[in-house]
């Protein structure tokens, strides 16, 4: 990074060392606090000086560097995840594909998740069948999910939500018997593991997003990765027009058509879902940092998880998974139909106090306006999904999330559910 000045460096170091000390009740714990320092800015800068900007050396080298970490054979970069998931599913639906899903064929997913892992099927023919989730752990429901398999269904689409991993050995083994696709969606899962394999590694293709608030930033960015040459060699040419550039056989095709100019040749479909090198500066510094971030967020919800133990007649919490490596998004609670308090009266109460929340993602997809525009199936009565769309919150698990932020949200918790017993 020599075009950055060494002043300049030494500014930008200094920014990222001054932190604000932490103030109970009035130091907001927000649900998000950027990952990103010192280093990925200067990196960021470096490229924006040399005016290398567009997607080249950088994000090709965040792509080597996340197939190493994940153990995986490929990873193509895309500008957000809700972009990674438009590419996989437009390469498991192009017309060059050789195993290509049917249009109008059933994808089961769970009710529970975020838009974007659904609004593509619609874009590309496929027909959502929603499955009910468990509350402990906010994944779709393996038995749920068998169930709903018939002769239309094509392509089995788990979400790994919140950090949480699905039961990808009975996933994996229904989709082997049935002869499906399976297409993860890790967007909030860096990391996360089952039985020691990363997540977005067992299946056809599986997906990750970037995005301020999760593990690892690029502010924008997301990421599809694979095991298979010819799904690789779609996402590449689907995020970047269906032009040959990127191709391994693009020397091949411009002899095919030697009347086009190479640079210009257009032999798929596609899109512009291309990142910038300034989202490849920050992923080659930020994944370096991932695993450490990772235990940080572990030990806060094992510590919560202990804590609010006292509390489980009013709350689901979490269950550990020892198959699993869970990688703790954020920190969800479900409230209880029978407890003696009500969702909107303890975020209203956190709130006050200075503790962001949220809900559940999109909550349950089913119960949202857009569902209008979505053809769709809906298998049994997706009673947990209806729960944790009116009972279950999260609030903020991140790397600047220290003993006295920890302390002081259990405390909160708990002086709000003691008030509420007293009045009984």
């Amino acid at each position: 990074m020599k075009s950055v000045p060494t002043e300049i460096i030494k500014i930008i170091k200094k920014r990222f060392e001054d932190y604000d000390d932490f103030v109970p009740g009035k130091t907001k714990i927000r649900l998000v606090e950027p990952s990103f320092g010192a280093d990925e800015v200067i990196e960021s800068l470096d490229s924006l000086l040399t005016t290398k900007v567009t997607m080249g050396e950088k994000v090709k080298k965040f792509e080597q560097l996340f197939s190493k970490y994940l153990h995986v054979n490929f990873s193509a970069m895309v500008n957000s995840g809700s972009s990674a998931n438009l590419v996989a599913l437009s390469a498991l639906t192009n017309p060059t594909y050789s195993k290509r899903l049917p249009k109008n064929s059933e994808v089961i997913t769970p009710a529970v998740t975020w838009v974007t892992t659904v609004y593509p099927l619609t874009n590309l023919n496929l027909k959502p069948k929603f499955v009910d989730i468990s509350l402990e752990n906010f994944c779709i429901d393996p038995d749920k999910l068998e169930e709903a398999v018939t002769k239309n269904t094509s392509l089995l689409l788990p979400v790994h939500l919140l950090g949480n991993v699905c039961d990808m050995g009975r996933i994996t083994e229904i989709a082997r018997k049935k002869n499906l696709h399976v297409m993860e969606d890790c967007c909030e899962a860096h990391g996360a593991e089952f039985k020691g394999k990363k997540v977005g590694t067992f299946g056809d293709i599986g997906t990750f997003s970037f995005f301020l608030s999760h593990h690892i930033t690029t502010i924008e960015g997301g990421m599809t990765v694979t095991n298979n040459k010819e799904i690789y060699e779609l996402t590449k040419a689907l995020r970047a027009f269906g032009w040959i550039r990127d191709l391994r056989n693009k020397t091949a095709l411009s002899k095919k058509y030697p009347s086009i100019d190479p640079m210009y040749l257009f032999v798929n479909l596609g899109y512009n879902l291309r990142p910038t090198e300034i989202q490849g500066a920050f992923g080659i510094h930020q994944i370096s940092k991932l695993d450490k971030f990772i235990k940080i967020r572990k030990e806060n919800a094992k510590y919560w998880t202990k804590r609010f133990a006292t509390y489980e007649d009013y709350f689901i919490l979490t269950k550990d998974d020892p198959r699993t490596h869970q990688v703790c998004f954020c920190y969800p609670m479900t409230i209880r139909n029978d407890a003696p308090f009500n969702r909107e009266m303890l975020v209203k109460y956190l709130k006050k106090h200075n503790i962001e929340t949220r809900p559940i993602m999109s909550g349950n997809l089913l119960e949202q306006p857009s569902i209008k525009y979505i053809p769709h199936y809906a298998r049994g009565t997706l009673n947990n999904s209806k729960i944790a769309m009116r009972n279950s919150f999260f609030f903020g698990n991140h790397h600047r999330m220290g003993r006295d932020q920890r302390e002081y949200i259990v405390d909160t918790i708990a002086q709000f559910i003691e008030r509420k017993l007293w009045k009984r």
